[in-house]
């Protein structure tokens, strides 16, 4: 008769590292794969130059009745690069926040509308050199959905 070997249990420093490294490799694959999903955006303006890049600039008007919305916003976007140059109140609330394009440069208005998160059919263009901003971003009563309010 043959006698079956027994098996020896894993170690547990084994079971440990392999534990370890399974964590690792799941939160690098869930970290790619969020990336895929949301690429990071950039506070710079698309330009064809060689030039040094030129960070977009943005006024924030409150048309939200939230006290403070404006700041936090622009708090937000700063954090994230973008160069926000003034802040103002509207005395009218909108329902919705809107992403206005003021240079003829759209793609700098979604990129920005993409940061806080407001939808692209939410992006328009009225062309107004006089206010020396690539966009403007009007704060409706949507804000605390907004990605700059969350915690």
């Amino acid at each position: 008769m043959t006698r079956k070997r027994r098996r020896e249990p894993l170690p547990l420093w084994w079971i440990v590292t392999v534990s370890a490294l399974a964590v690792v490799v799941l939160a690098l694959g869930a970290s790619f794969v969020w990336r895929l999903m949301h690429p990071p955006v950039t506070p710079f303006v698309d330009a064809e130059s060689d030039g040094p890049p030129v960070v977009i600039q943005i006024n924030v008007v409150n048309a939200s009745g939230v006290r403070g919305a404006a700041r936090r916003a622009m708090e937000f976007l700063r954090e994230r690069g973008f160069d926000v140059v003034e802040l103002s109140t509207a005395a009218d609330t909108l329902r919705h926040t809107v992403v206005i394009d003021r240079v003829g440069d759209v793609s700098s208005a979604r990129k920005v509308a993409s940061v806080i998160g407001v939808e692209e059919q939410r992006v328009s263009s009225s062309i107004d050199s006089m206010l020396f901003v690539h966009a403007s971003v009007v704060l409706g009563a949507d804000v605390g959905a907004l990605d700059a309010f969350q915690p």
